[in-house]
């Protein structure tokens, strides 16, 4: 079993001159949880090579069992140098894809039509795509094939508006991703901030949150050995 992680190469924040990137356990967590039951996880991003890390998920308050292993990984750490860049990747290689969040792909994943055009083949060809707290970002653009919005009408979750208001990030990102999904013609629902909570709809799976990510990794999992 293949699935691709799709990671975003974007490192500004906005204009505060202050870095973004992948947010580490929304990528380490499902990582870890896919290749610890045999999946081969191959990994890229819009410019291929080294996607940037965002410093936040780095402080000691967000360390996980996961992201500890990860800074102790060295063979992970050299994968991830080397990304495969996103217009060279085929979906018809892989079973599935997921995207990892953090503030990143807010600019970037969202509005890439390699991006949009690799979830597109994925649904169209009925493979899974997944997504964790900003990476459903990355379904602004893209199209369900009639045309209309592929979240319309399918449940979904993302970060919340409250949540990017906890963070205070709310007048920096290009937009809030649960405005979006609504605005997209999705059933968006939440729990609480940051607490654990991922929807399966169809092909279709979204996490709220980091807490949320390992959970996205099972469902994706599950839905693959059906």
């Amino acid at each position: 079993m293949k699935i691709l992680f799709v990671l975003t190469s974007h490192s500004e924040l906005g204009n505060t001159g202050e870095k973004t990137g992948f947010w580490i356990e929304e990528f380490a967590s499902p990582y870890y949880y896919l290749v610890d039951k045999g999946v081969d996880v191959i990994l890229a991003s819009p410019k291929g090579g080294q996607p940037p890390i965002d410093p936040t998920s780095d402080k000691p308050e967000n360390q996980t069992d996961s992201t500890i292993r990860f800074k102790a990984d060295n063979a992970l750490q050299e994968k991830l140098s080397k990304t495969h860049k996103l217009s060279e990747i085929s979906s018809d290689d892989y079973d599935a894809v997921f995207y990892p969040g953090g503030h990143g792909p807010l600019w970037d994943l969202a509005e890439s039509a390699d991006s949009a055009k690799l979830i597109e083949s994925f649904y169209n060809s009925n493979k899974p795509v997944s997504f964790v707290c900003h990476a459903p970002a990355a379904l602004k653009h893209v199209k369900n094939s009639v045309g209309e919005p592929l979240v319309k009408g399918k449940k979904v979750t993302g970060f919340t508006n409250t949540e990017e208001d906890l963070v205070q990030l709310t007048d920096v990102v290009p937009f809030l991703v649960e405005d979006m999904l609504k605005q997209s013609g999705g059933i968006y629902s939440k729990k609480g901030d940051f607490e654990e909570y991922a929807l399966e709809d169809g092909l279709l799976i979204t996490g709220q949150n980091p807490a949320s990510s390992e959970k996205v990794a099972e469902l994706l999992l599950a839905q693959l050995q059906k």
